[in-house]
């Protein structure tokens, strides 16, 4: 008793600074716990899967600018109602030159003959009806070829071989894929009358990777196919046993002068008009080989079930903008048409998920000093999720691109990049290419960064855009 009477004292001052206005000066906790529910709900979500599910098979693939990607507008908007969006629409533009793909096909005709898999890179030229048969000029790298005299490809196919290596953050695409890119308008300017390279992928398999090239102004476009990573090796492994390879190439493409497109707009309207518009989507086309399920319908299916969820829990700040882009992989022009559209707007934040279904691993911000805060409180709630935050700037993405370019904060989520580029632009782009958790997982992480970004009470303001 007489010890319970000398701690009277201490005790009544710890009850003071328990209840008194020591605890009312401690800070709010870093995870607003309405945030971490919404988080945790969507580790379960099956809205995502629903979307690719639906769009890769009752659309499958979507090329630029033709009747498919015309009939899967039609199908977003349908869904996006459906799921309780509003203003929903389409807000359309006109593609110029659209690149339509044709006969492909490849052989060895000496000193091995066997047929070669590869498919055309968009934009490239045609060859005649009947093909060509040439010999093949071997370059190991982009480098090698850039090296080589001018004219001295003539009455020549180029084969550029470099190999591309898997990594987490997909860091290889960049400099790898010019040779994609850039090597067949290198190709003609050296002379050549065709170029074939390795596809721009890091599997082993038989399945060519299609992409987009283009050719320097005033560079006449030539015949440019991509063979599979396969076939390319076996073509390398022949000309390094010293005997002249000649390959026939017959690639027919065309081009149609104008079509319309369009992105498909929808929105979660916000209470605060002056707060800023979140925009956030991914790409609705897709190459045609497979049926664009991570390139990109999982982009806009983890972006949209994000949305949907942030709008199920009630009324927010912020408007969000969901929008599913046209035309990204021939030259980003649904970006551009967005950009230009929406050039009066106030937009608080954008960002876009276009690299698969893979688990978000790393997240990077790009935003003022007025919201540091934010990202904070971002990097506290994305953590049980096992998301780090990363030391680089945010601001990547070819439909958000030209939106952040104008000063725009983001925020990126990346994922896992280290079997994507097995798939990407393959006929393997399936919707068995998706693991429906690690798709969950995504959700998640979009739908945490939206409910913060949504009801953040700091002003978001410009920022100078990444380089």
């Amino acid at each position: 008793m007489t010890k319970l009477r000398a701690l009277a004292p201490c005790l009544l001052l710890a009850s003071t600074l328990l209840t008194g206005p020591a605890l009312a000066q401690r800070p709010a906790p870093l995870v607003d716990p309405a945030v971490a529910a919404l988080r945790d709900k969507a580790l379960g979500d099956d809205i995502a899967y629903d979307i690719v599910e639906g769009l890769t098979t009752e659309v499958g693939p979507r090329p630029d600018g033709s009747p498919q990607e015309e009939r899967a507008r039609l199908w977003a908007v349908t869904k996006l109602k459906s799921l309780g969006f509003k203003n929903v629409r389409i807000e359309p533009y006109e593609l110029q030159n659209v690149w339509v793909r044709g006969v492909e096909t490849a052989e060895v005709v000496a000193p091995f003959a066997q047929p070669l898999r590869l498919t055309a890179l968009g934009n490239s030229g045609a060859t005649p009806a009947e093909g060509l048969t040439l010999p093949v000029a071997f370059f190991p790298s982009l480098a090698d070829l850039r090296a080589a005299p001018d004219g001295s490809l003539k009455g020549k196919i180029a084969f550029v071989s470099n190999a591309m290596q898997a990594n987490q953050d997909g860091s290889a695409y960049g400099p790898e894929g010019q040779a994609r890119r850039a090597g067949p308008s290198i190709a003609a300017q050296k002379g050549a009358s065709a170029i074939v390279i390795r596809s721009i992928g890091s599997d082993h398999g038989r399945g060519p990777h299609a992409g987009v090239t283009n050719f320097a102004l005033g560079v006449a476009p030539i015949p440019a196919a991509a063979l599979s990573v396969s076939d390319a090796a076996n073509l390398e492994r022949m000309i390094k046993r010293g005997k002249p390879v000649t390959l026939h190439l017959t690639l027919t493409p065309t081009f149609v002068p104008t079509r319309m497109s369009g992105n498909v707009v929808a929105e979660v309207p916000g209470t605060d008009p002056t707060a800023g518009t979140i925009l956030i989507g991914g790409h609705l086309d897709s190459w045609d080989l497979g049926t664009g399920a991570i390139d990109d319908a999982s982009g806009v299916a983890i972006t949209t079930a994000a949305a949907k969820r942030v709008m199920d829990s009630g009324r927010h700040r912020r408007t969000i903008r969901v929008v599913w882009f046209g035309d990204e992989e021939t030259g980003g022009f649904g970006g551009l048409a967005y950009a230009k559209a929406h050039a009066g707007e106030t937009h608080a934040l954008a960002a876009e998920s276009d690299f698969g279904a893979d688990r978000v691993w790393r997240f990077e911000t790009n935003l003022p000093a007025t919201a540091k805060a934010v990202g904070d409180r971002l990097g506290a709630a994305l953590a049980p999720l096992g998301i780090v935050r990363g030391s680089g700037i945010g601001g990547d993405g070819t439909d958000v691109g030209p939106t952040l370019a104008t000063g725009v904060a983001a925020i990126d989520l990346n994922q896992d990049g280290t079997r994507y580029f097995d798939y990407h632009h393959t006929p393997e782009d399936t919707l068995e290419r998706i693991d429906p958790q690690q798709l969950r997982q995504n959700v998640a992480a979009w739908t945490t960064m939206l409910a913060i970004v949504a009801d953040a009470p700091e002003a978001i303001g410009p920022v100078t855009p990444k380089k």
